[in-house]
């Protein structure tokens, strides 16, 4: 759940890295860093917390170079409370790498044993991210062989890395002095595209917002596989580098974490959104007649396009019902149920005059654990709502993410295992209505009809990798973060 981004310019980048990783912030609010490169030497920064706290002037002076890179981190992997595990991480050989990466390698734990015992090399952290920069480190040597790296050496390297790991990565490296290496897994299952700037400036990021928000014009997204090596004058080289590769974006980008206006794979993430809702319209007439309804009421903020265009297709007015603090962190990292739910009032606001007295129609993008929208349907109460309704734009979440979202176990989902009224009833919702998994899958496809399959593992248990079994999703459980804070995915 990670945002990435990396650029070759002309110029200094310290600044132009910084407001990407504004733009990606969403993607991460765990820790931020930057390496930039000047005359074949790496300057880097990296720390805990949201990028306008980690990096200040002083910070920023000391990031001269004009190519770079930058991640923003939400843990899916590791220790969560190292600031070790922080990005980007760095190997001195060969040539000198530093490296980002956005994803969950599932095959970690194999591999950390391969390096030790085959490749040689330590690996320092709990991170899967050092791990896939310790399998790129040794492939990149076994490519070049003590001679020097180009293009042909690096898509080599990284076809070689294709065929180890296991999982999702979107993944961006500088090598001192060479250029920066570019690649997308085979499955192309974590976004990542790039495009061009003023004097030549190419960047790389994992949201076409972070390229447009800066001033450069988005190209296109990788291909599933695909590699770029871009020379420290801007020349792009792209391979594809992977034996199969097949499209399979995550679903769960388009419902809940990118952007509304990135576009992904050619797929509009806001008109994906309207999409949800039209068709999550019919999932509600056909439980609760829209003359019992009043209000459509988003819970903010990546429900609203879906919420609006429900309010349109039932001909009920769309109201904003809840005024969300910006200033209040995500209730998802908060310890301990208690302390969540006194945080969701902290995040939420309630403007009582639009419940007082009807029958709303509350509209979330997902339900994970559940903590959250049962005290949201309180709110609702409280404020005086007759009848609350909740719909939500996903389908049920009854199977962990190994991909990179950081869901938790299948024992904490609300949905697992039970029926939607169980759910119903847990939540204290007058009804719910889920939307379809087909219907989903459906609506965001229709936008862009070259995408044929999705990544929706968490709602039907289908791991596109083809190589998740029962004891897999036992030891990824194990090896979720650590931390005092535990992670609770969208809700």
């Amino acid at each position: 759940m990670c945002g990435i981004v990396g650029v070759v310019g002309q110029v200094p980048v310290n600044q132009t890295l910084y407001d990407a990783l504004l733009l990606l912030q969403h993607r991460g609010q765990d820790a931020a860093g930057i390496v930039t490169q000047q005359d074949g030497k790496f300057f880097m920064h990296k720390a805990k917390g949201m990028v306008r706290d980690v990096f200040r002037t002083r910070n920023m002076r000391a990031l001269p170079g004009t190519s770079g890179l930058g991640q923003v981190r939400y843990p899916t992997a590791g220790n969560a409370d190292s600031e070790q595990e922080a990005q980007p991480f760095y190997t001195n050989a060969p040539f000198g790498v530093v490296l980002v990466h956005n994803g969950n390698l599932t095959n970690a734990q194999a591999l950390r044993q391969e390096l030790l015992a085959g490749d040689h090399r330590h690996i320092n952290t709990d991170s899967d991210s050092e791990v896939l920069l310790g399998v790129l480190a040794h492939e990149l040597a076994q490519a070049t062989r003590g001679g020097e790296l180009g293009p042909e050496q690096a898509f080599a390297a990284v076809a070689a890395v294709h065929r180890r790991l296991r999982g999702s990565y979107a993944v961006v490296a500088h090598i001192a002095g060479r250029g920066m290496l570019v690649f997308r897994d085979p499955f192309g299952i974590r976004p990542l595209g790039f495009g061009r700037g003023a004097g030549g400036a190419v960047m790389a990021a994992s949201e076409s917002v972070a390229l447009e928000g800066t001033g450069h014009v988005f190209e296109r997204d990788l291909a599933p596989g695909e590699a770029l090596f871009v020379t420290l004058d801007g020349t792009v080289h792209a391979r594809q580098c992977a034996e199969r590769p097949s499209l399979s974006p995550c679903i769960f980008e388009f419902v809940y974490l990118a952007r509304p206006d990135s576009v992904l794979d050619g797929i509009s993430v806001y008109q994906a959104r309207l999409n949800l809702g039209q068709t999550l319209a019919k999932r509600v007439i056909s439980t609760v007649p829209p003359s019992e309804i009043d209000t459509v009421i988003p819970i903010p903020e990546s429900s609203r396009p879906s919420a609006n265009e429900l309010a349109r297709m039932l001909g009920k007015p769309y109201r904003e019902g809840f005024v969300k603090n910006r200033y209040v962190g995500r209730t998802f990292i908060m310890p301990g149920q208690a302390v969540r739910k006194r945080s969701v009032r902290q995040k939420l606001g309630v403007i009582a005059s639009e419940f007082a007295g009807r029958n709303v129609l509350l509209v979330d993008d997902s339900i994970v654990r559940g903590t959250t929208s049962q005290e949201i349907v309180q709110m609702a109460r409280e404020a005086g709502a007759r009848k609350v309704y909740l719909a939500s734009a996903a389908p049920p979440v009854r199977h962990p993410n190994v991909y990179g979202i950081d869901m938790p176990t299948r024992e904490e989902l609300v949905a697992h295992g039970r029926s939607v009224e169980e759910v119903r009833q847990i939540i204290g919702a007058d009804a719910l209505i889920y939307q379809d998994v087909q219907a989903m899958k459906q609506a965001v496809a229709s936008v862009n009809a070259r995408v044929t399959r999705f990544d929706a593992s968490c709602f039907d248990g289908v791991y596109v990798t083809g190589d998740i079994s029962e004891g897999d999703l036992v030891r990824l459980n194990a090896e979720r973060p650590r931390a005092s804070a535990v992670s609770d995915g969208a809700d």
